[in-house]
């Protein structure tokens, strides 16, 4: 079983920085997923109302034995539920689903700007967190501008921001912004579609006798990153958090730091909605 480091949010909650994803996972899968993940020694598990598997992934927390408390949920409100009693109403669904009494991560999937409703979703959310339903809340996919329209309506900051990020898409100018404001930066899609088909990643991987998957990983928690990779595979899901005995030099980091493109794999958030 690996120990995983964890990183501190602004709401003082401890955040491992590698967790389990379970986008594209099946409601009736989820279960089996998040027993071996916690197996393996993950806390984290990454879900959203709109992934539909809030239930399993309730089911193998139960399943698991694990203690609530040792664990770190994280789930999400949709688009179209943006709105403040339509968020509160949302949350009470997701926590019925996962059968929990308070998830630690609670976020804005998307700013769904054009909705016009993120200021409000978001006050649902102070609401959540002020009575401990949701022991931190956040972000999903916001950009500069969402942030700062943000700010200058609450004086809750939010602990975290999850984004598209991998080396692909590395969002320097944005995980700076995150730096200098105390959110954390956690990355969807961390391994990108085919990065890890790379020769540049490949021969990384050569050189430390390690797979192309855990040398990207490793790149993000070298990075500060958090990290939530998504697999069923029980040796993937193993392979995933096994990236905390090696460390990547200077000339890898580099190397890397080449391959962004700017290139998105998923949504631009300033037109999705």
């Amino acid at each position: 079983m690996t120990n995983v480091p964890t990183k501190r949010l602004n709401s003082g909650a401890d955040m491992p920085v590698i967790g389990l994803g379970v986008w594209q996972v099946a409601d009736d899968v989820a279960a089996d997923a998040v027993v071996t993940a916690i197996e393996a020694g993950y806390t984290s598990i990454d879900t959203a109302a709109v992934y539909r598997n809030e239930r399993g992934v309730g089911e193998g927390i139960r399943r698991s034995g694990a203690e609530r408390e040792k664990l770190f949920v994280t789930t999400k409100v949709w688009n179209d539920s943006q709105g403040y009693d339509t968020t509160l109403q949302a949350f009470d669904k997701s926590l019925g689903r996962l059968g929990l009494d308070y998830v630690d991560l609670y976020l804005i999937h998307w700013p769904a700007a054009s909705r016009g409703l993120y200021l409000d979703t978001w006050k649902a959310l102070e609401k959540l967190k002020a009575e401990g339903r949701a022991r931190s809340i956040g972000v999903s996919n916001f950009h500069i501008p969402h942030l700062k329209r943000l700010f200058e309506s609450s004086d809750v900051r939010p602990a975290l921001n999850q984004i598209e990020l991998h080396p692909g898409l590395q969002q320097a100018e944005l995980r700076a912004f995150h730096a200098a404001n105390d959110i954390a930066t956690e990355a969807w899609s961390p391994l990108q579609r085919g990065a890890v088909d790379r020769s540049e990643i490949v021969a990384i991987a050569a050189k430390h006798g390690r797979t192309p998957a855990q040398v990207i990983l490793r790149w993000h928690v070298q990075l500060g990153n958090i990290a939530i990779p998504k697999s069923v595979t029980p040796s993937r899901i193993r392979e995933n958090i096994a990236v905390f005995d090696f460390e990547l030099d200077d000339a890898d980091m580099a190397a890397i730091a080449k391959l962004d493109a700017g290139v998105r794999t998923g949504p631009n958030p300033d037109t999705f909605a």
